[in-house]
């Protein structure tokens, strides 16, 4: 289990990055789902380089919308995720930000499955997991 100390300099790192470029797996049109609230919390937050991936849609919050990870403009691997798939996609979605170098992923509350946990711990990719949630304990761009 990690400490509450040691996850806030987790998400103070997921935010401190020189190109703040971030992506939000499991984005939503339907603005009540989470997956549309984290988008929105990204674009109401100060944090103007983020893409939704949704492989049914093409914008979504008036954003650019690509299919999966790979997609990503320029390259992935400058990208920090937030994901919010069915614990069931997550391994999967991990696996790709594997391949794609992506090394930070913040997995909302609900999406974690011990397998997936495993794997990223395994190929070295951190991870903000067990509990905190963007909405809740995101740092909006003025605040760094």
């Amino acid at each position: 289990m990690v400490s509450q100390a040691a996850t806030a300099l987790l998400i103070r790192e997921f935010f401190s990055s020189a190109e703040q470029k971030f992506a939000v797996v499991g984005a939503s049109t339907n603005r009540s789902k989470f997956g549309n609230k984290v988008l929105r919390w990204y674009q109401e937050n100060g944090y103007p380089s983020v893409i939704a991936v949704n492989p049914k849609e093409t914008t979504i919050e008036s954003l650019p919308c690509v299919p999966t990870l790979s997609s990503l403009p320029g390259q992935p691997s400058d990208y920090h995720v937030s994901i919010i798939t069915p614990p069931t996609v997550t391994h999967s979605v991990l696996e790709e930000a594997y391949k794609n170098g992506i090394r930070r992923v913040w997995l909302q509350p609900g999406v974690e499955s011990d397998a997936a946990l495993k794997f990223a711990k395994e190929k070295g990719i951190q991870v903000i997991a067990g509990g905190p949630c963007v909405l809740e304990n995101g740092i909006p761009s003025a605040q760094l």
